[in-house]
């Protein structure tokens, strides 16, 4: 029992507040210090008649006794809070509505100018694109990719850099614990790929089934690229960089960074993320953009490697595609 006292008294704070004044103690000469009882007795007694009695100024002091219980309250209030879902929090959006409807307007102007300037500029530099090799159209491409991923990243990073400073999720790229269960980047990229993939598949077959067709528009992107996948190593790296790098990082900084964490000042998380698209639930639960940008990248590179691989082996790309 004494033991456990004394260890609860080790864990204890005790504050005491008073007006009496402070004195230094390096100042204190002998005299001055505190007489015993018996010496003020001594002195109160001889005391000069004439001169009042000295009167005693009673002192005030406030107290107050920690026993601990408020830091570990705190700190169990905390791990709490580490332990949530952020899927279901809202992030901490510093623009309003007008900001976001100019941004995404911007975002979309720029990203048209810049394929209506290159356009243009490309008869002045001498370039005719029908009598241009594969490689030297695939580089062309990348070339236009990467150029407008910078247009459009710099008019999103203009914006949100007047708001500084942004809250830390906010644009946030994080390598560390790709594996951790409630913020693992890596682990939920592969979550929302396999969620994205049967999401895909399962509107795939609900299409199919109410109206007897199968949805075209990505098996008709892949027959324009059919000329350039696999037909070179030049070729096959471009449309990797453009699949696998440069768009998801152009989009998913549009998409997810800033168009998915608008929409939470106005709804619910949840209904942002199924509004903006199924990667948003991935990036909502990590705030960190690496998560979107992987499960896009794995999605779009895998998709022009697999087919390079089959168009190595000899199989017809194009009547593979159609046929599925």
């Amino acid at each position: 029992m004494v033991s456990r006292t004394f260890a609860f008294a080790a864990q204890s704070s005790f504050y005491c507040f008073s007006d009496l004044p402070k004195l230094n103690p390096s100042k204190i000469s002998p005299k001055q210090t505190p007489h015993r009882s018996s010496s003020f007795a001594h002195n109160h007694h001889n005391r000069v008649p004439w001169l009042p009695e000295p009167k005693l100024k009673r002192l005030s002091s406030v107290c107050f006794f920690n026993a601990g219980d408020k830091s570990k309250d705190g700190i169990q209030g905390k791990e709490e809070t580490e332990l949530g879902w952020p899927i279901l929090e809202r992030w901490d959006v510093p623009w309003g509505w007008q900001t976001a409807s100019l941004t995404s307007f911007a975002c979309g102007l720029s990203f048209v100018l810049t394929g209506l300037v290159e356009a243009a500029a490309i008869p002045y530099l001498g370039l005719r694109v029908e009598e241009l090799s594969l490689d030297e159209k695939a580089e062309i491409l990348f070339l236009d990719q990467g150029i407008t991923t910078a247009v459009v990243l710099a008019v999103l990073y203009g914006v949100a850099n007047s708001f500084q400073p942004l809250p830390e999720d906010m644009y946030r790229y994080d390598l560390r614990d790709p594996f951790n269960l409630r913020k693992g980047w890596l682990l939920w990229a592969g979550i929302g790929l396999a969620g994205a993939i049967a999401a895909i598949s399962l509107t795939g077959v609900a299409v199919s089934f109410f109206s007897g067709e199968t949805p075209q528009r990505e098996t008709d992107a892949l027959v324009r690229l059919l000329p350039l996948i696999g037909s070179s190593s030049i070729s096959t790296a471009c449309l990797v960089g453009i699949t696998g790098v440069l768009a998801p990082i152009l989009e998913e900084n549009v998409f997810r960074g800033f168009f998915l964490v608008s929409l939470t000042k106005w709804v619910p998380t949840p209904v942002a993320v199924l509004i903006s698209a199924a990667m948003g639930f991935s990036y909502a639960q990590t705030r960190n953009l690496l998560t979107p940008i992987t499960i896009h990248a794995f999605w779009n590179s895998g998709v022009i490697l697999v087919l390079t691989f089959l168009q190595l082996q000899g199989y017809d790309i194009k009547e593979l595609l159609q046929s599925t």
